[in-house]
């Protein structure tokens, strides 16, 4: 099993910054790849990396969002930038492990508020 903790949420004014990050812990896994979305309503991929360090923006971020992961620490951040009222949304991790050669599980977090209003 494996626990995902979000934190780094918030209430910003337009074109402020804000930092999430999120933990993973539990035993005998590896990170195959980590990502976060957002729901408002629907959920969708906001940024993904792979522990290679291959990443994947949505458009409506790219240029203001940085992904980023530190295999060691099992920790995947999501650098915001230049925020925008629409970007306001409950913001999810998500990490896809491998427990063993067959056994590949997606783990998702509880959700963190990013509210982006003056």
């Amino acid at each position: 099993q494996v626990q995902l903790v979000e934190s780094g949420g918030g209430l910003v004014q337009p074109g402020g910054s804000l930092r999430l990050s999120c933990v993973a812990s539990g035993s005998s896994f590896s990170v195959l790849h980590m990502g976060w979305y957002r729901q408002a309503p629907g959920r969708e991929l906001v940024a993904a990396i792979t522990s290679a360090g291959d990443t994947t923006y949505a458009d409506s971020v790219k240029g203001r969002f940085t992904i980023s992961l530190d295999n060691a620490k099992r920790t995947v951040y999501l650098q915001m930038n230049s925020l925008k009222p629409e970007d306001t949304a409950v913001y999810y991790c998500m990490g896809a492990v491998r427990h063993s050669t067959l056994d590949v599980k997606n783990y998702w977090g509880q959700g963190t508020q990013v509210t982006v209003s003056s």
